[in-house]
């Protein structure tokens, strides 16, 4: 028997709200009319704001005064699901094997989203309201960026003021453990591309006379990093914060995190900035990576040419106090000073999105240890983690409250994959630390 509240999530997982994809641009509109069908049948009030992009949902129940204000975030849009191929069951269909439920968003974030969305209808069911007065926050727009989130946050200002903000859209160390994330890297993205020759050309009547620029993104691609994978852009680490001694402490009682790196992910060996731990590196120092590469003639077979243009895709995850405008600049000023002769470059920035990091020992954060112990034991990890969710930076900046990031992911959901998975049983701790939690902070 499937406990109360999966076939709800069932159903929110069927539709592809892709909000990277204009064709998918009514399918993220009916996720989000949806759920706005399911918070009015709670007997919350709620309405669809429109954006210039995809819609965000606001519902609220009766303020009382007195009470604590607490927002509670989610995103309902979700990853593209290809390589379609990859998947073993339809991305968008939900097959539960072996106790998960396989589907694009089952993690990130619906699985997560509909674990508090039962919560409260339980909650709701049982006494009328919720111990709190309570704001949800549902966006359409997170896996793009949240671009336009944090004028919305603005423009309704007094609509939105809230004590503290409370997201799970995070992972948990595994199994059974339950899981306080209390910082997140920053974001910055960028393209680069190289142009050489105004045309494709033969790569035997001009080779040799030319610049290729395949072999140019490459060679200026190489030059990020030294050998041992330093960052080696002037400027990269200046302002980042040191990892507190206590940090150090409790990431190594996590247990073996280069034994567990290894297993997840299959590499055959670690590798990274000398002198950190992988939690570490992962955590709490900063890193640039190469998202994609490419140039010329990709099909089967030979077609010796050289192509006109070439492109580098990268990203900048960031930790506290680096800013992500003053890494691109760095970052743009490093790359048209190691651009090899012949060729011209052209840098385009992406999204950015701040660094996060707040106090779990404040009286919020321990609020939410209490909520975590009463679901999962005495066993609770304190961590930060590798991702970013820019929008946590803009609550703390336009709200100026903080945000408890209290996530039910496991190492191996594979988000952003294919065969994104999320355990039934997290979904049903998930119901449990939405009333934990909103019990505590009241």
């Amino acid at each position: 028997m499937n406990p109360p509240g999966l076939d709800h999530l069932l159903t929110c997982l069927r539709f592809p709200s892709v909000s990277t994809d204009s064709t998918r641009r009514t399918d993220v509109r009916a996720c989000a009319e949806w759920l706005l069908s399911k918070v009015r049948e709670m007997g919350l009030t709620g309405e669809l704001h429109e954006t210039p992009g995809h819609p965000v949902l606001v519902a609220q129940n009766k303020r009382i005064a007195g009470r604590r204000t607490v927002l509670l975030y989610a995103h309902y849009d979700v990853q593209p699901a290809e390589p379609l191929g990859e998947w073993k069951s339809p991305a968008f269909e939900p097959t539960i094997h072996d106790g998960r439920i396989f589907c694009r968003g089952a993690t990130d974030n619906k699985g997560q989203l509909m674990a508090h969305m039962q919560g409260l209808a339980e909650t709701l069911e049982q006494h009328a309201d919720v111990p709190v007065n309570l704001t949800l926050l549902f966006e359409g727009e997170e896996e793009i960026g949240s671009p336009n989130l944090k004028p919305f946050l603005e423009q309704h200002r007094e609509l939105l003021k809230c004590d503290v903000v409370a997201i799970s859209d995070t992972g948990m160390v595994a199994p059974g453990v339950g899981t306080f994330t209390y910082g997140l890297r920053g974001i910055a993205c960028m393209e680069a591309k190289i142009y050489g020759p105004a045309i494709d050309l033969h790569s035997g009547i001009f080779g040799g006379a030319i610049a290729n620029p395949v072999t140019a993104i490459a060679r200026l691609t190489a030059t990020l990093h030294d050998a041992e994978g330093r960052v080696m852009i002037d400027g990269f680490y200046d302002g980042v914060r040191p990892i507190a001694d206590w940090e150090r402490k409790a990431w190594a009682e996590l247990g073996d995190g280069d034994a567990e790196m290894l297993a997840l992910t299959g590499s055959p060996a670690l590798f990274g900035e000398p002198g950190y731990t992988e939690r570490e590196r992962r955590w709490a120092r900063p890193t640039a990576e190469v998202n994609g590469i490419g140039g010329g003639y990709q099909g089967e077979g030979s077609k010796t040419v050289i192509g006109r243009e070439a492109f580098v895709k990268l990203s900048f995850r960031l930790v506290p106090d680096q800013h992500p405008a003053l890494v691109l600049q760095h970052a743009a000023a490093h790359l048209h000073a190691h651009l090899p002769k012949g060729v011209r470059l052209e840098v385009t920035p992406g999204h950015t999105g701040m660094p996060y990091l707040m106090d779990p020992h404040s009286v919020l954060g321990t609020a939410a240890q209490r909520a975590l112990k009463k679901v999962f034991g005495e066993k609770t990890a304190l961590i930060r983690e590798g991702g970013s969710i820019p929008i946590v930076q803009a609550f703390k900046d336009v709200l100026n409250a903080d945000t408890l990031l209290l996530g039910l992911a496991l190492p191996d959901c594979q988000a952003h994959a294919p065969n994104e998975n999320f355990p039934i049983e997290n979904f049903v701790a998930g119901v449990r630390l939405n009333q934990a939690l909103l019990a505590e902070l009241a």
